[in-house]
């Protein structure tokens, strides 16, 4: 099987491994043990010796198309959609950023978030509530500092925007999706800080292709960091008749290849005769 390092879930060779041999195990034996996605991210976590991606990276190859997680106890909600019924296509772009050293980076968010609901003898912000954070805001910037503050805000806000993307597909309103897409990527960029790295500035690959999106696209569209960010990659939605300039723009800056346009199909994990 072929996954491209641009498919911006972190672990996107031993996803696809994983999950293959979940399919084999249910093949043979009628029923893998437990859900595919959690099989997989234990076996991240036992291979890597520390905590693996969310889950939701594993669900999205698992069950294919659009899902959707609920915030409460995990609760995967396939969404069927035909983008390219309104003439949109996923396109994603593969900027060449280095993910060498950025270990710190990706342990720094989930570990901030934890301190603001640490604060409040929880353990994760799950347990706790936006209003909670506002009432107590400023101890929390002396206690946690500001940039925990914001990424805990941007939990809260990202939970109530995926409800928006989700109502807005079973709607078929699909402007209000690519707008919440939208205000998802600008809340991750200002307020989960995971664009790029701050110990090296000078290298801003994904802020890069961002801004040449937004100039290819005019307004139209939306585009967004992908995966977990720092280095990568970045996925925008492209209307038809711009794909082909949009290729072009990302192409000329980033290599031959870099941007690839992806179909969405129903099924997930399955034999392939």
């Amino acid at each position: 099987m072929r996954v491209g390092r641009w498919t911006g879930v972190l672990a996107s060779i031993s996803i696809a491994f994983e999950l293959g041999a979940c399919e084999f195990m249910g093949l043979t034996t009628g029923e893998p043990p437990a859900p595919p996605a959690e099989l997989s991210v234990s076996a991240d976590e036992i291979r890597l010796e520390e905590a693996a991606p969310a889950a939701m990276g594993f669900d999205v190859v698992g069950d294919a198309g659009k899902i959707h997680v609920g915030p409460e106890e995990p609760v995967v909600e396939k969404v069927d959609y035909d983008f390219a019924a309104k003439g949109y296509h996923l396109c994603i772009t593969d900027t060449k950023g280095s993910h060498a050293d950025l270990t710190p980076d990706y342990a720094a968010v989930p570990a901030e978030m934890k301190s603001v609901a640490a604060y409040f003898g929880k353990a994760v912000l799950h347990e706790i509530t936006e209003e909670d954070v506002l009432k107590n805001i400023n101890a929390l910037r002396e206690q946690c500092g500001d940039r925990a503050v914001l990424r805990a805000l941007h939990f809260f806000e990202e939970n109530k925007r995926v409800q928006k993307e989700t109502e807005a597909l079973k709607t078929d309103d699909f402007s209000a999706f690519l707008d919440a897409v939208a205000a998802s990527g600008a809340s991750s960029f200002q307020y989960l800080q995971n664009v790029y790295t701050n110990h090296d500035i000078t290298h801003q690959n994904v802020s890069i292709s961002l801004q040449l999106a937004g100039i290819v696209l005019k307004g139209r569209g939306a585009a967004r960091v992908h995966g977990g960010g720092f280095a990568g990659t970045m996925q925008a939605w492209v209307p038809e008749d711009l794909v082909s300039a949009y290729v072009a723009q990302m192409d000329a800056v980033f290599g031959e290849g870099a941007c690839s346009v992806l179909g969405i199909r129903s099924c997930g994990g399955m034999k392939v005769i």
